[in-house]
């Protein structure tokens, strides 16, 4: 995972993640491993530092 600093931003990438869009415009973000869905974002934006499939 990525290492959070304190300072309200992350050093370096999130591992074994990825994040894809729905139909209705949310991300999702999916554990590479199991590849189940792990979390929902309410907004349109895309969760931070997660690779895009």
């Amino acid at each position: 995972m990525a290492k959070n600093t304190g300072n309200d931003y992350r050093k370096g990438a999130v591992k074994n993640r990825s994040q894809t869009q729905t139909g209705a415009g949310n991300w999702v973000k999916r554990d590479a491993e199991t590849g189940r869905f792990m979390d929902v974002k309410s907004d349109k934006k895309p969760f931070k530092g997660v690779s895009k499939e």
